[in-house]
């Protein structure tokens, strides 16, 4: 399946931040912890970003997880805009999805919205409740079931898992707490 995009990614370039590993277990585990009351049945990654994500959560809550190809980016280049298409596996997504009410998808960054967009909308048409949690929202995202976030960011983010970033990235802070549909603009 392939949706339109939903809103524009905002980049400053004032920097490109850089996650470090420890960052991230650190995020992941606020996550797992705010997420815990709603008992997902399954975690649900969205490849390639959100596997780790899907990973750590979903140990840390005992929760199955399973990756699921949605794209909208064309490349991991730094600064690249979106293709303002999503590819979603549409297939693996509602048969993973089949025999569960309660998905947490997740993902490493909400840049634009358009794919947990996408994402969202097959899951309600087949009757799972999902909520969406990622480690960064986009200033310029305009997804508004964006349900926990731990970084706001206005710039490129290198995550662990992707090329090293330039030797004069900035390091985003280790975090304290994750940020809640509430605050969303």
């Amino acid at each position: 399946m392939t949706t339109p995009a939903t809103g524009a990614r905002v980049f400053q370039g004032k920097r490109i931040w850089a996650m470090s590993q420890d960052a991230f277990l650190a995020a992941a585990s606020l996550i797992a912890v705010h997420e815990e009351t709603f008992a997902a049945e399954l975690v649900i990654g969205l490849a390639r970003g959100g596997v780790p994500l899907a990973q750590e959560t979903g140990r840390i809550l005992c929760t199955p997880t399973v990756e699921i190809h949605a794209r909208h980016n064309v490349s991991d280049l730094v600064g690249i805009q979106a293709t303002g298409e999503v590819e979603v596996d549409e297939v693996a997504l509602l048969a993973a999805a089949a025999t569960v009410r309660r998905v947490l998808v997740v993902d490493d960054i909400c840049g634009s919205g358009a794919t947990l967009t996408a994402v969202t909308a097959l899951l309600a048409d087949a009757g799972v409740e999902a909520r969406t949690a990622v480690l960064c929202r986009n200033d310029g995202a305009r997804f508004h079931s964006l349900d926990t976030w731990v970084w706001p960011v206005a710039d490129w983010v290198a995550f662990p898992w992707e090329a090293p970033p330039p030797p004069d990235s900035t390091p985003l802070p280790l975090p304290r707490q994750v940020h809640t549909a509430q605050e969303a603009p």
